[in-house]
């Protein structure tokens, strides 16, 4: 991998969501070649997501202290904190791609951050947007 990539909660849920076969796969394939590179950029919102996500809307969900460790690990990466700006850019976005705020505050982290890359099956696979290129990597 090249360069700084962003990732989506739903990658993540899908890497620690062992009931989701060929997704879970490749998402934690992913993750793995992110944390060899060192390359991986997370936001607060994300994280925020994730924990939701793996307590609240797996079949099987998580422990809480499982996914206390998952989230420590996960500080690991870089991660982008969002304030005031954040959401003003965000607003931007929405606006000018007509996408939901909520994507428009991962894509205004992943710009920030410098990453050229965001992972993420919730935007048009290949599309740019704001000099950021959205992968699917679900998408063969």
């Amino acid at each position: 991998m090249n360069g700084k990539c962003f990732v989506d909660t739903n990658i993540l849920v899908y890497a620690h969501d062992q009931t989701a076969g060929l997704k879970h796969q490749r998402a934690q394939l992913l993750t793995q070649n992110l944390w060899n590179s060192m390359d991986g950029v997370l936001s607060t919102q994300v994280l925020q997501e994730l924990y939701v996500s793996l307590r609240r809307r797996l079949r099987s969900p998580l422990p809480t202290s499982e996914v206390e460790r998952i989230l420590l690990d996960y500080f690991e990466w870089e991660v982008m904190v969002n304030d005031r700006a954040s959401l003003v850019r965000a607003i931007e976005l929405e606006t000018r791609y007509q996408i939901s705020f909520w994507d428009g505050l991962m894509l205004q982290a992943a710009e920030r951050s410098g990453a050229g890359t965001v992972y993420t099956e919730d935007l048009n696979h290949g599309q740019r947007y704001a000099g950021v290129k959205v992968v699917n990597p679900f998408v063969q």
